[in-house]
């Protein structure tokens, strides 16, 4: 599909993959995390229309910059594959310039993502919610067997993944249900690393420009000795994490 629906794109350094990275985040997502840091690209309608000839053209104007920083393209959301055609489109087109490219996706809607799609994507940037179903479900209304799945699926096919674990006190802290991601994280000799984030409110205003509630408006973000302790968790199962 040439023509998506985009919200922006920004340039981001050791966030979003290695290097410095064209991100672009496309609109749309079936998920509602309680801690979502940008509610605004929630719904297609609400983003704008573009093709992947003028993402590509804004993409050139960086391209010296990100590629001397060891850096590439990264597409975001919202979530991603909602659009698979159209980011399969841009994926595509970056591989073929010669630029490294990231997919960033909670791997709810991984189904819809082809072998040719993951053939032009150099690392998934695989963000895992919770291991316990129970919480998975509170914390975002899906199901947790579709990332699951997912995860397995990129390590068949030897897509390089770096995981990323948002840690909300209270929700993503329970130490059995992290040893049970970090288990089997552990069986996928694709997963070059575990990124564990901590939970923060930075996007508490854009809720509110929203009028709509932020859940979380009243969870602190972690303690450093609870980061280190999960951090702990996952090296002790041999991976590296961060």
């Amino acid at each position: 599909m040439d023509t998506g629906r985009i919200h922006s794109w920004d340039l981001s350094t050791g966030v979003d993959g290695p290097g410095t990275r064209f991100v672009l985040f496309v609109s749309g997502c079936p998920l509602r995390c309680l801690y979502c840091a940008n509610p605004d690209t929630w719904h297609m309608r609400d983003g704008r229309e573009a093709t992947v000839d003028e993402v590509m053209a804004e993409i050139e104007k960086y391209r010296g910059f990100i590629t001397a920083a060891g850096g590439g393209v990264t597409v975001t959301g919202g979530e991603p594959l909602l659009q698979s055609d159209f980011t399969g489109a841009v994926l595509r087109r970056c591989k073929k310039a010669g630029l490294h490219t990231a997919l960033d996706t909670s791997g709810f809607l991984g189904a819809r993502a082809t072998d040719e799609l993951l053939a032009d994507t150099d690392l998934v940037l695989l963000d895992i919610k919770s291991f316990d179903v129970a919480t998975y479900r509170k914390l975002t209304g899906g199901d947790l067997a579709p990332t699951l799945n997912f995860a397995t699926r990129l390590d068949r096919l030897g897509v390089r993944m770096w995981i990323r674990y948002v840690l909300v006190p209270g929700w993503t802290d329970d130490p059995e249900a992290i040893d049970g991601l970090a288990k089997f994280l552990a069986g996928l000799g694709s997963v070059d690393r575990v990124d564990v984030l901590p939970f923060h409110r930075l996007g508490a205003p854009k809720y509110e420009a929203l009028g709509i509630p932020f859940p979380l408006r009243d969870t602190r973000s972690p303690a450093p000795e609870l980061v280190r302790r999960v951090q702990e968790q996952f090296r002790a199962q041999g991976l590296t994490a961060v």
